[in-house]
């Protein structure tokens, strides 16, 4: 994958290129870009799909000891990769984490359109018990270790405090051994993690919150109805938020959505883009 050298570190990406609308794709915690293969796969002909494999866990190069690694950190991290790349009227794609609702109430500026797909919000942060089985684990000396022994065992990943509750279908062990590899392996990958969960404050995204009516370009909210993780009214919420919004509910889904129902999510944003 190409690299960019930014100021918390190096960041891996995944970059079809093209010259169609620019859709930047991002995760969340322990998940590695294949969470988006289906989408990519269906947008790549018509769109320029970009994919960072941001600090959360599953990345590969360890930032910098200093770096600032919170979700402000992160929202950061993601704004100077976005002007790195120079890339313009950036459709911003988000799944799981709530770090773009931080950037379009901070640094929006080239942020064209914004697509929130089942994410942490308001005062579900950290979200549900594998969110705050990582954050208290933060809290303990060795405890990211300790909270990755389980997740070792292929067959427990599938419980409520793995990725039980993410994805509806059970993931294949070769997509999460390869989000988990470094994670096993590396206690500098094992730090950057650490100290992530370890600054969530349950207070942030409800600041966030309060700061988003700034956001005035359009914006799609993409919900799984069935979500167990990220209560359904939170996208309700959401959506009532943005001056320009509209939401959509998918059936057949967990959070994952894009691994449940990568065609439909795929759809859903092709249509908004086309539309804005």
């Amino acid at each position: 994958m190409p690299e960019v050298d930014l100021t918390a570190g190096t960041i891996e990406y995944r970059d079809t290129g093209g010259v169609g609308p620019t859709v930047l794709l991002t995760g969340g915690l322990a998940i590695g870009p294949s969470l988006w293969d289906g989408v990519v796969a269906a947008l790549r002909d018509t769109h320029r799909v970009i994919v960072p494999t941001l600090p959360w866990g599953a990345h590969r190069i360890p930032m910098h000891p200093d770096a600032d690694l919170t979700l402000a950190g992160h929202a950061r991290l993601l704004s100077e990769f976005i002007e790195a790349l120079d890339l313009r009227e950036v459709t911003l794609v988000e799944s799981d984490s709530g770090m773009a609702q931080v950037l379009a109430g901070d640094r929006p500026e080239r942020v064209a359109r914004l697509v929130l797909c089942s994410c942490e919000a308001f005062e579900n942060y950290p979200p549900g018990l594998p969110g705050k089985a990582v954050a208290l684990a933060a809290k303990l000396p060795g405890g990211i270790f300790l909270a990755t022994l389980p997740l070792r065992v292929r067959a427990l990943r599938g419980t409520p405090t793995g990725y039980g509750w993410m994805a509806k279908r059970p993931i294949p062990h070769a997509v999460t051994d390869g989000w988990l590899e470094h994670l096993f392996a590396d206690k500098e990958i094992r730090r950057d993690l650490a100290k992530y969960a370890g600054s969530v404050d349950r207070h942030a995204l409800l600041d966030a919150a309060a700061r988003l009516p700034r956001f005035d370009r359009p914006v799609l909210v993409v919900w799984a109805s069935e979500d167990r993780v990220m209560p359904p009214a939170h996208g309700r919420r959401l959506a009532d938020l943005f001056p320009h919004s509209r939401l959509v509910e998918i059936d057949d889904s967990y959070t994952l959505i894009s691994l449940d129902q990568p065609e439909r999510l795929a759809g859903e944003i092709a249509s908004f883009v086309a539309e804005a």
